[in-house]
């Protein structure tokens, strides 16, 4: 038993910190650098993409398992997993506009690219992926687990990297750099800088969790 939470205590925190998709594997960086100004609108797309994740990797999951492995359909993984990306946003879309309409309204044009957001469909193939062969060695509900907790991990960070970027871009917008860096190549920079401390996270999750245990 204590392995399993071991397992999934590394899982869920080498997604936030070790593996973060957007600063360490670079994947969703254009809501990242889009929607990251203010806090709110930073938090609601965090939110948001979580929701995306975890519900996306929950339905892809078990129907790349069950479905297209199944019946030779593998190839059309991507498809279906945009598909299934595709409805998920738009059932989010319509549920903030009725009923949290400013945040609907801050979002913007970011909240329908969250289909595009290749963060969200690089969770469900990667879980996919990474997680597919131990439905045979330890059981689909293990293995389902691992996915989910992938999802929710991946979602986490995001939410994570966009919250401290948005610190990180209000004090850069409070400084004056030299006229060549102003705009897009100073924001580049303050993400280069911040996705460099998330590096630093690398091996001390696992060490971590080795010692509690």
């Amino acid at each position: 038993m204590s392995a399993n939470i071991a397992t999934f205590a590394t899982i869920l925190f080498s997604m936030i910190l070790v593996n973060n998709y957007v600063l360490v594997q670079f994947l969703g960086i254009c809501p990242f650098l889009g929607v990251s100004k203010k806090l709110d609108s930073s938090v609601g797309m965090g939110v948001a993409v979580i929701v995306v994740m975890v519900i996306a990797t929950a339905v892809t999951f078990p129907l790349q398992i069950f479905l297209l492995d199944a019946n030779n359909l593998g190839y059309m993984q991507t498809i279906i997993f945009i598909l299934v990306i595709a409805v998920l946003v738009q059932l989010i879309e319509i549920t903030l506009k009725r009923y949290i309409p400013a945040l609907y309204n801050a979002l913007g044009v970011y909240l329908p690219l969250i289909t595009t957001n290749c963060c969200v469909l690089g969770v469900a193939i990667l879980a996919v992926q990474d997680y597919s062969a131990d439905v045979t060695a330890r059981g689909f509900g293990f293995a389902y687990g691992e996915a989910l907790i992938c999802a929710a991990g991946a979602g986490i960070g995001f939410l994570l990297a966009m919250v401290l970027f948005c610190g990180v871009r209000q004090r850069v917008e409070e400084a004056e750099p030299p006229e060549c860096f102003k705009g897009l190549p100073i924001t580049l920079v303050a993400a280069a800088v911040t996705s460099l401390s998330f590096m630093g996270f690398g091996g001390v999750v696992e060490n971590i969790i080795a010692a509690l245990l």
